[in-house]
Parts: C-alpha cells; sequence; structure tokens
C-alpha cells in the first residue's frame, strides 16, 4: 500500500498542522509505503518571493525531521525536484472537463481570501491530481476540507483510464483525518496563520509562548465563579495534548471554581511547551547539521523521480508520444 501526502511550504508550522497532516503522517510510516513531499510549485499561487519560498522550505523540512518523519521509513523530497509531475500534469489537464474545475469551491474561497486570481489557482486541483497519481498512490490522508479534491484525483483518473486503457492510472482511496476540524486557534476559529490566531509548534523562546496562549479567548466569569468547561477553546486546546485524567481534572477544577483564566493558560502552555521539547531539541540538532536535511531530500527526490518516471512512460506511451 502507497501512502501519499503533500504540505505548503507556507510558513511557520502551527499546532493544526501538526495535528491535522504531521502527526497522521508520521503514524501512517509504519503502515505502508509513505510518499511524502513538500509542495513547494503548488506554493507559487501565493508566494511570489524566491528567498521566502526558499526559507520555508527548508524550515518545513527542518521541521517535519524533527517532528518524526523517518527517511528510512518515508520517501520525503521538495515536489520541484520531481518535474515529471508537471508533465503529467499537462497530460491530465487534456482530459480534465473544465466544468469539474469550476465545481472546485477552494478556487472560489482562496480568492475570497484575497489571493490573486490566476491559471495556477484555478487549475490547481490538477497538479494535486498529478502528485498524487504519478506515484501509484493507494491512499492518500485528508482532512474534510481537501475531501473534494479527492474526488476530482479519482475522476480524471478514471476518464483518463476510459479514454486510454483501462488500470493506467491507479485510483486512489480517501483516508479521512478527523482531527483537522478540531483545533481551534486562539480566537475559537479554525487555528489557520491567514486568521493570525496560531500557536506555532516550534517558538523561539518559551515567554513568546505564553504570551501567545495568554491571548486566548475567554469570557469574564470571576474567579471564584464555576465556569463551563463545554465549548471552552481553553480545553479544547489542553484535551490534544493531556493525558484524559488531566483533562478531566481540568474540566472538574472548571466546574468547581475558585481559579482563574490566568491559572489554566498557564497549564496549558506548560503542557504544549514540555509535548514539544524532544522535537524541539531534535530541530537544534538539524539546524545544527543541515546537510543530513539536504541529504535526506536529495536521496527522496532520487527515489521519488524513479518511481515516477515509470508511471509517466507507461501514461505517455498510452497517449502517443
Amino acid at each position: 500500500m502507497r501512502i501519499l501526502s503533500g504540505i505548503q511550504p507556507s510558513g511557520r508550522l502551527h499546532i493544526g498542522n501538526y495535528l491535522g497532516m504531521m502527526e497522521p503522517s508520521i503514524r501512517l510510516q509504519d503502515e505502508g509505503d509513505a510518499f511524502y513531499f513538500i509542495a513547494d510549485y503548488h506554493s507559487l499561487t501565493s508566494i511570489h518571493d524566491p528567498e521566502e519560498l526558499r526559507q520555508n522550505v527548508r524550515d518545513l523540512a527542518t521541521d517535519f525531521l524533527a517532528c518524526g518523519l523517518d527517511p528510512e521509513k518515508a520517501t520525503f523530497w521538495r515536489q520541484s525536484a520531481v518535474p515529471e509531475v508537471t508533465e503529467l500534469t499537462w497530460i491530465l489537464s487534456c482530459v480534465t472537463p473544465m466544468g469539474l474545475l469550476e465545481r472546485c469551491v477552494s478556487y472560489k474561497d482562496k480568492i475570497a481570501q484575497g489571493i490573486t486570481s490566476s491559471h495556477g489557482l484555478f487549475a490547481y486541483p490538477v497538479l494535486q491530481a498529478s502528485d498524487i497519481l504519478i506515484f501509484d498512490s493507494n491512499v492518500v490522508p485528508v482532512g474534510k476540507d481537501q475531501k473534494q479534491h479527492l474526488e476530482v484525483t479519482r475522476d480524471i483518473a478514471m476518464k483518463f483510464n476510459d479514454r486510454y486503457g483501462e488500470d493506467l492510472l491507479v485510483v486512489p482511496e480517501p483516508r479521512i483525518r478527523e482531527a483537522t476540524a478540531v483545533v481551534p486557534g486562539l480566537d475559537g476559529q479554525k487555528m489557520s496563520k491567514s486568521y493570525d490566531n496560531a500557536i506555532d509548534i516550534f517558538e523561539d523562546t518559551e515567554k513568546k509562548l505564553r504570551k501567545k496562549i495568554m491571548k486566548i479567548v475567554t469570557d469574564s466569569t470571576p474567579v471564584e465563579d464555576p465556569k463551563d468547561p463545554e465549548g471552552s477553546y481553553l480545553v479544547q486546546l489542553y484535551s490534544l495534548f493531556a493525558s484524559p485524567d488531566e483533562v478531566k481534572a481540568m474540566e472538574d477544577s472548571f466546574r468547581a471554581g475558585g481559579e482563574g483564566y490566568g491559572f489554566y493558560k498557564q497549564q496549558l502552555f506548560e503542557t504544549i511547551w514540555n509535548f514539544f521539547l524532544p522535537m524541539r531539541e531534535r530541530r537544534d540538532e538539524l539546524v545544527a547539521d543541515p546537510s543530513y536535511v539536504d541529504d535526506v531530500l536529495e536521496a527522496g527526490a532520487k527515489k521519488a523521480r524513479a518511481k515516477a518516471r515509470k508511471v509517466l512512460d507507461r501514461v505517455r506511451s498510452a497517449v502517443g508520444l
């Protein structure tokens, strides 16, 4: 079973990124042949500063390895290091109906967020389909908000197979990541860099992390009064990192009253800081040895290209190239 997933180098990684994509991907390393890539082609729709893009790629690679991605178990590379994916994108574009792309809600959502309209932004799902199909991927972990894109990939693969030959492209299956919809930001909205409500997994100092957590929105219930843990962003975030017994203790304390929200925010800060402490230490080691990160990405790209070349040769022959 080949598992494929990618993540854009869009800036500093936050808790939502970790729980939504990275941690599930790291767990899946032991379930099959894991292929993970840094989607730098995709990021060109929103990042137009070359130095920013290069730094984001470097940071993302370092962070992913620090969080537990094992290059002995998973193939890890930069998307742009496998140019075969762009050739397949063009071939797939020639069988993709315009109506299929026009129905994709992500294009409209991104335009509404202020991202400049472009062909790349509109045709994004075809490049995403190529990312998946060029590696004969069987399983693609996706969040609920990305399920439509995988359905588009499946539609494109089936249209290609109908036109050029059965089973030329593997039709992938989704594996829905439930966690992506339940990570609240500082204001209670879904955690996102675009909302400026994110908690970075590698804040520079304890002071910065504590300051950010102290900004979590709470109500004006007095210190001595009982507080409702239901719907509390504090409790929701705490439950993502604490044990069930610790979560119950916080909920009981909420209901009993006698403590202010600052007390619980300090608990959340200590839990998050300690959770990422070993990863932070590993990250420091990787930053001190940048050649290791380069070697991992180079080796991953070599393996990924070898697989992509086989699929592309099969496709080229089928279409008459």
